[in-house]
């Protein structure tokens, strides 16, 4: 294991040999590992690749939010591969080990691929490479899947909320069949992007009369299910605590079909909770964002599609990266700015959700087709 460093409060206005100083540690690599406030690394790196997206779930993109005359970010505002691969490379020498493309829908994105192809070029600074993973709706899956492959990425998860078209437009906000997801998961598994995962954001009122059978289809099939808690991400998805179904209730109808048993982590800071079918059926998961907070391992940063860094999913403000990043500065900037911004990381709202007023709930917060889930 290497040396952990905290970057100090530096000023405003940094000397050059200070700035030389922050670049040097990063450079240094695997001695250096960047500790927030908490004392938590940074690990993970998510990227939001665009904006758009051709679906309008109800947790994420609202469709009487984000109708047929929302304005989507200018193509100009869009950080661009070349500067998307030049950020990562700086996220890398201050301890990212694994890179995860999201959106919107990263596969509008065009030749996202030729994206894939570089960050799937870039290592550690102890010569491994770095993991490239992406999320995706599904919905273009099936004939992508192969190039994604061909291009470097490792893994792939889908999001699917329910198996019954009736119940998967409903929280899709779409007029698309089940079958159209599950075609993009089979093409991804024959791809060997894999292990596949898939994600089910459960709201109650809406879906959560599929859980058993979502832990039904894909028992037995290699892919790991797992169940999200319906969160407050963004201010445009009408988050409330009564529509949340607990990882508790969750758990208990799948347990009450199908035995299971506990698996620990398989790192940590891992935000799904592992179980196995006790028939050796495979495993599945549950993310419980809202009752069973883990912000206390968190190691993700989040890059916007406009590159602005934040550090928590709930955050209300970023750091723009863009502007200096345009500046053409020799990195030194940069790479200040991300050590700082993560340094003096504090974020913990899940944890604190149940401490806040209704109000600080529903302030204003980064919508989550701006920076992923």
């Amino acid at each position: 294991m290497g040396d952990y460093i905290r970057i100090i409060p530096i000023a405003t206005e940094q000397s050059s040999s200070e700035l030389d100083y922050l670049a040097l540690k990063a450079d240094r690599g695997p001695v250096d590992t960047l500790l927030d406030h908490l004392h938590r690394p940074l690990h993970d790196l998510r990227i939001s690749v665009t904006d758009r997206c051709n679906l309008r779930c109800i947790y994420c993109m609202p469709r009487e939010v984000f109708d047929k005359d929302h304005a989507y970010l200018p193509r100009t505002e869009l950080l661009t591969f070349e500067e998307i691969e030049r950020l990562a490379r700086i996220f890398i020498r201050w301890g990212v080990k694994k890179i995860r493309l999201t959106g919107g829908e990263p596969l509008l994105r065009h030749g996202v691929e030729q994206l894939i192809e570089k960050l799937a070029r870039l290592q550690t600074p102890t010569g491994k490479p770095v993991e490239v993973a992406l999320t995706t709706n599904g919905a273009l899956l099936a004939r992508k899947a192969q190039s994604l492959k061909d291009a470097g990425l490792s893994r792939v998860t889908v999001s699917l909320d329910g198996l019954s078209d009736a119940t998967f437009q409903r929280m899709s906000g779409s007029q698309l069949a089940v079958a159209t997801i599950l075609k993009g998961i089979a093409a991804a598994q024959a791809a060997g992007l894999g292990p596949i995962k898939v994600n089910m954001v459960i709201k109650r009122g809406v879906n959560e009369h599929e859980i058993v059978p979502m832990a039904e289809h894909f028992r037995h099939s290699g892919v790991v299910l797992r169940f999200i808690e319906f969160m407050d991400v963004g201010t445009s998805n009408g988050w409330r605590m009564d529509d949340v179904v607990s990882a508790r209730e969750i758990l208990e109808r799948i347990s009450g079909q199908y035995p299971i048993e506990p698996l620990d982590p398989n790192y940590s800071g891992e935000v799904a909770q592992r179980w196995r079918y006790a028939d050796g059926a495979g495993e599945m998961g549950v993310i419980a964002a809202v009752t069973q907070a883990f912000c206390h391992e968190c190691s993700r940063a989040r890059l916007s599609t406009d590159g602005k860094l934040y550090t928590c999913l709930f955050a209300g403000a970023g750091m723009d990266l863009r502007t200096p990043l345009r500046q053409q500065d020799s990195g030194l900037v940069l790479s200040h700015l991300i050590a700082h911004a993560w340094s003096h990381r504090t974020d913990q709202y899940s944890q604190q959700r149940h401490m806040v007023t209704s109000a600080a709930i529903h302030s204003k917060k980064i919508e989550m087709s701006y920076i992923g889930g």
